[in-house]
């Protein structure tokens, strides 16, 4: 802190008097990140691979979560399911813009997290609403065994306009993602119902070949015509600062989240 001479204190900034769009500016912001939750696992649960399935596929997933809790601590994302995509043809029949496109998916996957916190609660698992995964979310973990949360970030209105189309591109898997990426957490598992990522689609093409890690670099550029995961998140993995992996794997097959968070290469890796 300085005085001038009329006697006013300021506090010194190299960024006091600098523009925050200029490049150089930006660069020089570069610096080690803190993790804040280095011990933590962020398991998303995909809404219509999973949850639509109802109790066969939910329940014994949600048990293989509670046997592990002990070892492996897990926040637990909520994907959204077969109601969005109702409500998302009838919101562009209607001419809905995508932010509010967006806004009508969070619910659905909102939904989707109090149901498998119900299903968790008498294991000590809580419910938190978006504002509180940023407020309460250590504290929760200090006194809870585990958190659910709804894996649809909150851009809501602010969603971002996408290259093609008008569907919402920031889905549960890259707001999953964020949340790990943000608490510099253990790993990010996403749970589907394929066993990761194939040359096309393997329940459709029976001639697509599984790929066991791949860069999300090198993923972009096959341009592939179908992903189980949300494309924009592989944008947000060249662009990581904590999280560079993340592990895609089928929860239809029991043990398999076990596996990955021994540290098991099941299922397809992505790096960043």
């Amino acid at each position: 802190m300085s005085t001038s001479k009329s006697g006013a204190q300021h506090v010194e900034s190299p960024l006091m008097r600098e523009s925050l769009v200029d490049k150089g500016v930006l660069a020089r912001t570069e610096s080690k990140v803190t993790a804040i939750l280095p011990d933590v696992n962020v398991v998303q649960i995909g809404g219509r691979s999973i949850i639509d399935r109802g109790a066969s596929a939910l329940l014994p997933l949600l048990d293989e979560i509670v046997a592990n809790q002990p070892k492996h601590r897990m926040i637990i994302g909520a994907g959204s399911g077969v109601r969005s995509r109702h409500i998302l043809s009838v919101g562009l029949d209607l001419g809905l813009p995508t932010g509010a496109l967006a806004t009508l998916t969070a619910k659905d996957s909102a939904q989707n997290a109090y149901m498998v916190s119900c299903l968790l609660a008498k294991h000590g698992f809580v419910y938190l609403e978006a504002p509180f995964v940023v407020q309460l979310l250590p504290a929760m973990l200090a006194a809870a065994r585990g958190a659910v949360f709804n894996g649809i970030p909150p851009y809501a209105l602010w969603e971002h306009p996408p290259l093609v189309g008008k569907l919402p591109p920031h889905g549960s898997d890259a707001g999953s993602y964020l949340v790990g990426e943000v608490f510099g957490v253990r790993k990010v598992i996403l749970i589907k119902d394929v066993d990761g990522v194939y040359t096309g689609d393997p329940k459709s093409n029976p001639e697509a070949k599984f790929i066991p890690e791949i860069t999300a670099g090198e993923l972009m550029k096959k341009n592939f015509a179908t992903l189980p995961i949300e494309p924009v998140l592989l944008e947000l993995m060249t662009r990581a600062r904590l999280v560079h992996e993340i592990q895609i794997v089928n929860g239809l097959v029991a043990g398999n989240l076990t596996r990955a968070l021994a540290g098991e290469h099941v299922g397809t890796v992505i790096r960043s």
